[in-house]
């Protein structure tokens, strides 16, 4: 299942979101996207969780919580757009 992460702070790396969800589960894959120069990041990114119930932990246990002196904002992501 895939997880929006927002307000994340920019000095956040891909590892401290993996070391933060692995506390609720598996934790697939995750994606911070980063700016158009390719060396900032644009503050969110997407985390895929092995289980549904995994995901849904997670996103309760992580919404609104302090992380790296910012809030997140943790919650299921929306499709694509076509």
């Amino acid at each position: 299942m895939q997880i929006f992460v927002g307000n994340l702070s920019f000095a956040s790396k891909e590892a401290d979101i993996k070391k933060l969800f692995e506390q609720f589960g598996k934790v697939e894959s995750v994606t911070i996207l980063m700016g158009k120069n390719g060396t900032k990041s644009r503050g969110f990114g997407f985390v895929e969780m092995a289980g549904d119930k995994c995901a849904h932990a997670a996103i309760a246990g992580l919404n609104n919580r302090e992380f790296m002196e910012r809030p997140l904002k943790v919650m299921l992501a929306r499709p694509k757009p076509i």
